[in-house]
């Protein structure tokens, strides 16, 4: 069952959202509540820590590398929750959705080679590809009545031109919060069958998928020259320090290409904590995620709520999936360090600054709000109070 009580903390954590180093290099103090980093502040599913909980009983930790038990639980996981038909031989494991993206980049694409993301986005995506050797190439995303839409038009000159020879998909997408539609996606689609684009598809957010809105595997759409990232549990499950990733393909040669790497590198195997936990996260962690689910979005409903209501200078974009909200501040009227200030010290919220996202505008900025409902509240009156004492 889902609870809200918030995460024991003792004097051996090292989360990154506390890091007082961190937390003063970026926002100048650590005097603030972290809502920069995408994970949660809930206790993680009891099946999960029941299963954990025994492998530390056991006191043995011998050689145990079975990765393939993990893939029918995922495959059967998609199948009941999205009606996704995913072959559990078709899958490939790796550490992690990170390091599974750069191994794609430096596998499918030459130095000097564009791979096209569409920001505002993850700002990981740039870092992964420029430090690849590899340039990447912005397809920016429009706002339509405060809905952020794919600039097709731009998509197809981009991958005309021969520059790009990957596109790097985030769907769901963060930061903006976008469940892309069938049709958006099959549109895109389209355009880089056209042009022999290969597509990698980022869907680690595919669950945290809101009401009013359905979530559309690029697996799905029959492309053969794409790849789908699936099956990680960090966003699902609260295990971002602990889960691996898994790449799918319905395409054996592209398959076969990326098992033979990740052999070579000894990368196409997990650890038995991060499989365990896997395995009892999506056999077990079903009641569990449909509460965490609820929670959140009622979480989101009171944030946009209240924003409305209370903050109506500030533009607030509805997610409809994931656990982040995008807002613009521009309508404060405030130079960005003012800004700044008000929230790092006077509301004391620690926010991602957009411009880690790619979003020139230093009014934009990114919160997660997998965290008790009742400090977000709190947070967001202690900004509104910050604002009234402006005036």
């Amino acid at each position: 069952m889902f609870q809200i009580t918030p995460n024991r903390r003792d004097i051996t954590d090292k989360f990154i959202k506390h890091d007082s180093t961190m937390l003063n290099q970026v926002y100048g103090t650590d005097q603030v509540t972290p809502y920069w980093i995408a994970d949660m502040d809930f206790p993680i599913a009891s099946p999960i820590s029941h299963a954990l909980q025994q492998l530390v009983h056991r006191e043995t930790y011998s050689y145990e590398f079975d990765s393939k038990t993990v893939f029918q639980p995922i495959s059967d996981w998609n199948r009941d929750r999205h009606q996704l038909a995913l072959n559990p031989e078709h899958f490939v494991q790796v550490p992690g959705v990170l390091s599974a993206i750069a191994l794609l980049i430096r596998e499918f694409t030459q130095l000097g080679e564009g791979v096209l993301i569409q920001t505002p986005v993850y700002h990981q995506f740039r870092r992964l590809i420029e430090s690849a050797g590899r340039k990447a190439v912005s397809n920016t995303l429009s706002i339509d009545n405060q809905r952020y839409v794919m600039d097709v038009e731009q998509f197809e000159q981009q991958l005309a031109s021969g520059d790009v020879r990957m596109v790097l998909l985030c769907n769901p997408h963060n930061p903006v919060g976008r469940v892309w539609t069938q049709t958006e996606l099959s549109t895109m689609i389209s355009i880089a069958r056209k042009h022999n684009v290969l597509v990698i598809s980022d869907e680690v957010h595919a669950d945290i998928v809101f009401e009013g809105s359905t979530f559309t595997s690029v697996a799905s759409l029959g492309y053969e020259n794409s790849l789908t990232i699936l099956g990680s549990p960090a966003k699902n499950f609260g295990l971002n320090s602990l889960s691996n990733g898994y790449i799918y393909s319905d395409n054996e040669s592209l398959r076969q290409q990326i098992k033979a790497t990740t052999a070579s590198m000894s990368l196409d195997h997990g650890n038995v904590f991060s499989t365990y936990a896997t395995i009892a996260a999506y056999q077990h962690g079903k009641e569990w995620f449909d509460g965490f689910l609820a929670y959140t979005q009622q979480t989101r409903d009171w944030i946009v709520s209240f924003m409305k209501a209370e903050l109506p200078d500030v533009t607030t974009f509805l997610p409809e999936g994931t656990n982040q909200i995008w807002f613009d501040f521009s309508g404060l009227g405030l130079e960005s360090n003012e800004l700044k200030s008000l929230l790092t010290k006077q509301a004391k919220m620690a926010l991602t600054p957009g411009t880690w996202f790619g979003e020139p505008n230093e009014n934009f900025y990114r919160m997660n709000f997998a965290a008790p409902r009742e400090q977000v509240q709190t947070s967001l009156q202690l900004l509104k109070t910050a604002l009234d004492s402006r005036s």
